[in-house]
Formats: C-alpha cells, sequence, structure tokens
C-alpha cells in the first residue's frame, strides 16, 4: 500500500528539535504526537507499493476518465452546462463520495486513496472533477463534527442517490479572511435564524444540502475561534435564493454562484458540536481537503506535461522534432520535476491525515506547490505548442484557464504561504 510513514528518530537530525515541535511533528518512534501509536503499516517504512486494490480503483479511476471525461470535456467547457450525466455516471460507478464510512453506505477509504482516484480524474477535466470534488468539502464538516444523527441524515442521502452539497465560508467581502465574516445566526427560541450573503460556492445552484458558517456572537472583538458557528442548511429551507451561475475564466462547468440567506430558520438539531465551534469546524474541513486539492492540480500538470511531449515529438523544427531541442526538452524537465514533487506532497500530507497527524503544515505546502506547478506547467504547455497552444483547438489552452483558480480556491497560494510560515516558526 502506498504509504509515507515518519521515523521520527531518523528523520529529527534532518530539521531542528525545536522547529518539528512546532510543526507538530516530533514524537518517540512509533508514536503519534498525541502519544498513540502508529499503525503497524506505518512502522514498517517507506513504501510506494500499490495494493490490488488500489490498483483496481485507479484502473476503475482511469477508465472512467477516458471514456467518461475526455470525450465530453470541451463541450462543458464551451457551454458551462453542468456535467449532471457525468456525474450520475460516476456515482453508479462508485467514484464519487468515497470518504463516506462504510458505516453511511460508503466506500470508507482513506485520504491518500481519494486523492489517488482524484489525480487520474481531474487528468480529464478539472472542472468537472471539482463538481464531483465539491462534495467532499460540503461533506467534511459534518464528517468532522457531525453527531451519529447528522452522519445518518446528512451523509447517508449522497451515496442513495446522485446528490450535491457545498461549502459556505466565503463571502462579497471576506474570502481569505474569514474572520470578516458578516453572514449572522440569531438564536430565536429552540432555532436559529440565518441572514447573510455567501460568494464563490462551489456547487452553490444544485446543492441538496450546504454547510454554512455565521457569526453567532455581535461582539467585534470577541476572537474567530469563539464567535462564529457551523449549520448544516438544507437547501429547499425557505429564505434560501442561489443567484446567477458566474461565467469563470476556468472550470466552466463547476456551478459557482452566490447564495442569499434571508431569515433562514435552522433547527438547533443542525448545528455542529455547539455554538461558537464553527471556526474550528470550518479550518478542520480544510486540513482534510487540501490534500485532495493539491491531487486534482497535480492531475493537470501531469495532462499538460503528456500533451506537450505528445506535440514536441510530432512537431518539427529545423528537420527534427522538437523535442531534441534542448530549450524544449529543459521545460518538459522542469515540468517533471515539479509534477512529481507536487505529487510526493500531497501523498505525504494524504498519509498524515489517514495516520490521525495533523497536517496542516505539509497540506499547506501540498496545496501551495501543486497549484503553482499547475500554472507552470500549463503556460510551459501553451508554450510548446506556440501557436497552436493559442487556439481552442488544442488542448493545452483549456488547461492554463482551468489551472488559475489552484493559486485561489481552498485557500490563496499567499494564505498558504502565510500558513506554512507560522507554522514552521
Amino acid at each position: 500500500m502506498i504509504s509515507l510513514p515518519r521515523n521520527i528518530s531518523r528523520l529529527s537530525s534532518l530539521r531542528a528539535v525545536s522547529t518539528s515541535a512546532k510543526c507538530n511533528q516530533t514524537a518517540a518512534a512509533g508514536q503519534k504526537t498525541d502519544g498513540s501509536s502508529f499503525s503497524e503499516e506505518a512502522q514498517a517504512g517507506l513504501n510506494f507499493t500499490l495494493t490490488p486494490e488500489q490498483q483496481e480503483y485507479l484502473d476503475l479511476a482511469e477508465s472512467f476518465t477516458k471514456n467518461e471525461i475526455i470525450p465530453v470535456a470541451g463541450h462543458y467547457d464551451q457551454t458551462g452546462e453542468y456535467p449532471w450525466p457525468v456525474i450520475r455516471k460516476a456515482h453508479e460507478t462508485g467514484l464519487m463520495n468515497l470518504h463516506i464510512p462504510e458505516k453511511y453506505g460508503g466506500m470508507g477509504l482513506g485520504t491518500l486513496d481519494g486523492c489517488l482516484i482524484t489525480e487520474k480524474m481531474a487528468y480529464g477535466c478539472t472542472g468537472i472533477m471539482t463538481a464531483l470534488e465539491a462534495n467532499g468539502l460540503g461533506s467534511m464538516p459534518v464528517m468532522i463534527a457531525g453527531n451519529e444523527e447528522q452522519k445518518k441524515k446528512y451523509l447517508t442521502r449522497l451515496i442513495e442517490e446522485p446528490l450535491m452539497c457545498a461549502y459556505g465560508v466565503t463571502e462579497p467581502g471576506a474570502g481569505s479572511d474569514v474572520a470578516g465574516i458578516k453572514t449572522k445566526a440569531e438564536k430565536k427560541g429552540n432555532d436559529w435564524v440565518i441572514n447573510g450573503q455567501k460568494m464563490w460556492i462551489t456547487n452553490g445552484g444544485v446543492a441538496n444540502f450546504y454547510f454554512v458558517l455565521a457569526r453567532t456572537n455581535p461582539d467585534p472583538k470577541c476572537p474567530a475561534s469563539k464567535a462564529f458557528t457551523g449549520f448544516i442548511v438544507d437547501a429547499d429551507t425557505p429564505g434560501v435564493t442561489p443567484g446567477r451561475k458566474e461565467k469563470n475564466m476556468g472550470q466552466r462547468c463547476s456551478d459557482t454562484r452566490g447564495i442569499t440567506f434571508e431569515d433562514v430558520v435552522v433547527p438547533e438539531e443542525n448545528v455542529l458540536i455547539g455554538e461558537g465551534a464553527g471556526f474550528k469546524v470550518a479550518m478542520g474541513a480544510f486540513d482534510k481537503t487540501r490534500p485532495p486539492v493539491a491531487a486534482g492540480a497535480v492531475g493537470i500538470s501531469q495532462r499538460a506535461l503528456d500533451e506537450a511531449t505528445k506535440y514536441a515529438t510530432e512537431r518539427k523544427a529545423f528537420g527534427t522534432p522538437i523535442i531534441n531541442h534542448q530549450a524544449v526538452a529543459f521545460m518538459l524537465a522542469d515540468m517533471a520535476i515539479g509534477t512529481e514533487a507536487a505529487r510526493l506532497c500531497y501523498m505525504k500530507s494524504a498519509w498524515q491525515a489517514d495516520n490521525g497527524i495533523r497536517n496542516t503544515y505539509y497540506a499547506s505546502i501540498a496545496k501551495c506547490l501543486a497549484g503553482d506547478v499547475a500554472n507552470k506547467s500549463a503556460t510551459d504547455a501553451v508554450q510548446v505548442f506556440g501557436g497552436n497552444g493559442f487556439n481552442t483547438e488544442y488542448p493545452v489552452e483549456k488547461l492554463m484557464r482551468d489551472a488559475k483558480i489552484y493559486q485561489i480556491y481552498e485557500g490563496t497560494a499567499q494564505i498558504q504561504r502565510i500558513i506554512i510560515g507560522r507554522e514552521w516558526m
């Protein structure tokens, strides 16, 4: 099985102990930072071998991508239509909601397994993959913070039908600055009443339910860790109004909208953990979902490398295929270096998530690096294609447009660097 165990006694010599401690990575050999033991698999050592089950999943994902995603990717990019037919087939095939535990009808796959599959499918179209993967982000707060009744109600329905959900945190005036959220929730009797507006919500117009972060303590001096509460809001609740579908530069078939909440009544039973715990829930979800986002970026980078390599092998200049010119070969080499490095980063951060190790540091590194690499690879692929790369008849201009969002959503590249710097110091 692919794994990246951490032998602390050996690695401690490679990094300053004080820095490692601040990153919550130091521990006795064979133990996690909370004192519990690693799994036997984790203690076995570095291993990049796929299990037969993992290989079966990846073969299925690759076949699905080849037959169901790539042939229609151009159509959905041009029309901006939501890819319902592909989503229904993915749901039927078992390639959606892989993270949901078997207890609730899901496959119960780990973060690393999901990341490997995400990379394969993002290779075909990251717009379609984002629509699929947004279910992971939308349902993750329920996964990590929901009680038994909430999990049964909301996770099970995602398995029973091809339903979508969404993560509602970003607002017109609050993206990276989560503490600046203005949407508020007031307690009235046994219910909460939510008023406010969210923006740039993936799956916003097609979601069956939303995770919504709202301010419940009006005191501006109240710290973010206590000022916000997380709610599960059904999309058909009166007062929930999705806005128009946004026309974006890339990933055009992904449904992105603003959502207005006007006197939306939510029962107490839909509060996650309790009043004031919302910020912790929202940030905890990112540690789980940033590795898959990084995996998606690696998928687009690998696609850019493959397309550029194929073109460079066929296109001739000065009497030889352009791949034989060092200028082009070096560009392909740099794309390969970045892709492989970003892949290892998401694998390590995903492995940490699966083994109960706090992965904030490595999840941000993976997301930041993979987003930057995807953009460089896509841009360089266009350059390798030359004038053809600038034309919509060739595949790489779409890759370049699709790649940009990986430096923006789920925490900008700059925010990731802030997190990395804070964790490192």
